[in-house]
């Protein structure tokens, strides 16, 4: 997540942001309740899920914070690196990704001004 994304939600109340990469399904958990956002599903059906590559992922991360993808090509990335969801914790300011064998990886994000 972009930091200016994650301060501007961490201000408005969002506390997480939980990613559930291959039904593109976005939930935000605020003092006023969870918010949940569907996008398009990157799949339907069933479908083998891609072993968890933490190489491939910090590529797409940093192809992603170079500003060189959309978000939506972002999740894919995340799907093809076998990543089945991700929580960003706002107040703690990281993002911690997972594989379906609950193999991991965490990334600090800066804090900003806005």
């Amino acid at each position: 997540m972009a930091p200016c994304l994650a301060e501007t939600l961490r201000r408005a109340g969002v506390s997480h942001c939980r990613m559930a990469v291959p039904s593109n399904a976005m939930l935000y958990l605020t003092g006023a309740g969870p918010v949940a956002v569907q996008g398009e599903p990157l799949c339907t059906g069933m479908v083998n899920v891609a072993p968890f590559d933490r190489e491939a992922l910090v590529a797409a991360l940093r192809r992603d914070q170079a500003g060189e993808t959309t978000f939506p090509e972002f999740v894919q990335g995340c799907w093809e690196a076998g990543v089945v969801w991700y929580d960003v914790d706002l107040n703690a300011r990281t993002c911690s990704y997972y594989g379906a064998d609950g193999a991991g990886y965490t990334e600090a994000y800066p804090a900003v001004d806005i």
